[in-house]
């Protein structure tokens, strides 16, 4: 399974390709699919990065909604009508299309963002201001995280 730690800030190209990071695609290496899947984030502002068999795990588990279900029309809209693999090239970098880009704001830099099972690409500047965002929240609720139970 693939492990997404950490987060790195990387620059577009003119040509709007960027480099996933070396860590990433090290993680994904022992997929089927050399690359990465995104979609628009419906939460934030930012762009949702997966593997193709996380991808898979997601279609699974739309499969146990109900088929006439109003939230499955919209989730799969966002899930799998928007997303886009998007194969590494020779050096690892991909082209995000533009219809992300714009719904992340990300102009010149883009940083991405380990998440366990996933990642996500943030403009750095909205990256920074969500996770202090979060830091506070933490701060207020102090989870309990149960391991091994």
């Amino acid at each position: 399974m693939a492990l997404f730690l950490s987060s790195y800030e990387n620059r577009l190209d003119t040509k709007g390709r960027i480099s996933v990071p070396a860590s990433f695609r090290a993680a994904i290496a022992t997929e089927n699919f050399a690359g990465v899947i995104l979609f628009r984030s419906f939460t934030n502002n930012c762009i949702e990065g997966v593997t193709m068999s996380r991808m898979e795990q997601m279609a699974s588990a739309t499969d146990k909604m109900g088929v006439f279900d109003s939230e499955l029309d919209d989730l799969t809209a966002m899930l799998f009508a928007d997303a886009r693999p998007l194969a590494f090239d020779v050096t690892g970098r991909i082209v995000i299309p533009a219809d992300m880009l714009k719904h992340a704001g990300i102009t010149d830099s883009a940083v991405f963002v380990g998440r366990g099972n996933s990642f996500q690409i943030w403009n750095p500047g909205a990256f920074h201001a969500a996770q202090e965002k979060s830091l506070q929240n933490l701060r207020g609720t102090r989870p309990n995280l149960k391991i091994g139970e």
